[in-house]
């Protein structure tokens, strides 16, 4: 019995498969950043995949910015021993440059949101070490005003697809954005800091969700770190036992030197 179900699945699967190969040779696969064919879905095409600014090890414990060489297992770079972050750790999975910065910028203008679930795969690699099915996983929240007109947040999309590929708990109301912020584009240091500042507060009905709990807060993009760290504050405050953080890109300028790692 268990036999002819085995078959009676195959030949049920066997319409669906020729359908798939179908739409396929009709609509051929396309590469997530540009028009150019690819043998799998979701994937890059070689020129994509060749220039995507991927961080790699060796990095830095806390910060999860590449050295230029190997100087230790747990080692910090100078900026993290000169300036401690309030969050655990940082992992992202890429630079904002090139391929990188095209897929955000896809994602959260352009509306293609079928792009997290790619996105979040690569990040849920990049952030293996503090990823497990126990992490609350909550992404930074938009004004419920700017939710209104964007109609989506790109962070819990991403959020999401971590969530989904690590097992961990999916958490997008545990945290708010309680006043509606300036954009962080073109503000300095400074300005970002003064910008955030009383803008996140923790939902106070799931509170109770986070007391002694490790969360994982994602984002898009990491900049100078004033909005995650202004949320790490408020979650810390709240009963949270640990902050880490997971971005697909990093876009502060200040952590690359002329090859793209940081220099020590």
């Amino acid at each position: 019995m268990k036999h002819l179900s085995f078959i009676g699945t195959r030949l049920v699967s066997a319409p669906r498969s020729a359908a798939g190969l179908a739409l396929d040779f009709l609509l051929p696969l396309r590469c997530l950043c540009c028009e150019a064919k690819v043998a799998s879905r979701d994937g890059l095409c070689p020129r994509c995949w060749q220039n995507m600014p991927f961080i790699e090890r060796p990095w830095c414990q806390r910060l999860g910015i590449p050295f230029t060489y190997d100087v230790g297992e747990g080692a910090w770079s100078p900026r993290a021993i000169a300036s401690p972050p309030v969050f655990d750790r940082l992992r992202s999975v890429a630079f904002y440059d090139g391929p990188a910065r095209e897929l955000v910028l896809a994602l959260k203008f352009s509306r293609r949101r079928e792009l997290a679930r790619s996105m979040g795969r690569w990040m849920s690699r990049s952030g293996s070490e503090f990823l497990d099915r126990d992490s609350l996983i909550v992404p930074v929240p938009l004004h419920w005003l700017r939710l209104l007109s964007r109609r989506f947040n790109q962070s819990a999309d991403l959020a999401r697809s971590v969530a989904a590929h690590c097992g961990g708990q999916f958490e997008p109301e545990i945290l708010k954005r309680r006043k509606r912020t300036r954009q962080q584009v073109g503000l300095s240091a400074k300005d970002r800091r003064k910008n955030v500042r009383s803008a996140f507060a923790v939902d106070a009905a799931r509170k109770g969700h986070l007391q002694g709990r490790h969360v994982v807060l994602v984002d898009d993009v990491m900049t100078t770190g004033s909005t995650i760290s202004a949320c790490t504050r408020v979650l810390l405050a709240a009963g949270a036992s640990s902050v880490d953080v997971l971005t697909f890109a990093l876009a502060d300028p200040s952590v690359r030197s002329g090859n793209g790692s940081l220099s020590v």
